[in-house]
């Protein structure tokens, strides 16, 4: 079969087409002909060599966000057939295979039935940060009816699908962004209050806010100083989460605020076989939601073919996309 692989770690340009064989199906498990996936950062980490211990085995496939039909089934599996439409985050870490590709084996653990009012491509930019934001929310924070909490990265991919769960929870949602268009996007999924971060400080903003008492939770999906920032913004006895915590930190806020920090890796139970499992129950849950019109994607408006799969991460890298980058496979 086609796919796009990297024979070594580098910029985008170390993306070539090859020829790799089409994978089987095994117990437990199911082939999917790929339509689409989505670029993530943790893809372009994995590509650039910076994790390169979760990386898989060169030729690496890479990508764990798949939408496609299912074209076999392996021994055991009862919950899909041929010809199903599915999504998940399925691989492209080490010890699995990627959707950068014609077909995918894909654990049917980690996988739901597509919703049914979206296209493929829409799917596709949804599950490695609609699992990420639900597992630091919902399974790690908590968060609960009344709560103020304060989303980074309105426009971002786990950013604009954390605003929306956080408002079904029913928080009220402030979120921040760098221009007007980020920020009226923001306000568009949900947010009640949109902060443009480069006109206000912490400082002013949760003054204005939150009368100096500082937020709940707050949802760091930036990473570096804007963690410190996240900490600064938080209420005593608040909850800091982040998703991008590779870096050092002066940590003595947290104690005299006695702040919690939970950090989300979502890739950590895709290769740990006995978590999988967590991932395709928030996924199902995840498809009535969207089905029902409660959640929806944001896919930028550059939507690439796999065969622009650099010009997809250098626009990622570039942090000009607006929501998530797609890819959509024309094999």
């Amino acid at each position: 079969m086609k796919a796009q692989v990297i024979k070594k770690f580098g910029d985008p340009s170390v993306f070539e087409m090859a020829e790799v064989p089409k994978p089987e199906a095994i117990p437990g498990h199911v082939v999917i002909q790929v339509k689409a996936t989505s670029v993530n950062p943790i893809d372009t980490k994995i590509r650039s060599g910076a994790v390169a211990a979760i990386a898989p085995e060169f030729p690496a496939v890479l990508h764990g966000d798949v939408a496609g039909v299912i074209v076999e089934v392996g021994e055991g599996v009862s919950e899909f057939k041929v010809g199903d439409e599915v999504f998940g985050c399925a691989g492209g870490v080490k010890g699995t295979g990627g959707a950068l590709a014609e077909y995918m084996l894909a654990d049917v653990q980690l996988l739901a039935a597509k919703p049914r009012n979206v296209t493929m491509a829409q799917a596709a930019a949804f599950p490695l940060v609609i699992i990420t934001a639900w597992e630091a929310l919902y399974n790690r924070a908590n968060v609960q009816n009344g709560q103020t909490v304060l989303i980074h990265g309105a426009a971002g991919g786990v950013g604009h699908v954390a605003i929306q769960l956080a408002k079904l929870a029913g928080a009220k949602v402030f979120t921040t962004a760098s221009s007007d268009e980020k920020l009226s996007m923001g306000k568009r999924l949900g947010a009640d209050v949109s902060i443009n971060y480069r006109e206000q400080s912490v400082e002013q903003y949760v003054k204005e806010y939150t009368d100096g008492k500082g937020f709940d939770i707050v949802f760091d999906t930036v990473g570096g100083e804007n963690l410190d920032r996240s900490f600064q913004a938080a209420a005593t006895y608040g909850t800091v989460l982040s998703i991008a915590a590779r870096s050092t930190h002066d940590l003595s806020p947290l104690h005299a605020k006695a702040l919690t920090l939970h950090i989300t890796f979502m890739i950590l139970k895709i290769m740990n076989k006995e978590k999988r499992q967590e991932y395709g129950n928030i996924l199902r849950e995840v498809t009535k939601l969207v089905e029902e019109g409660k959640l929806q994607p944001l896919v930028d408006d550059s939507v690439f073919s796999f065969n622009q799969v650099n010009e997809a991460h250098s626009l990622l890298e570039s942090h000009k996309a607006i929501g998530k980058i797609v890819l959509t496979n024309e094999w």
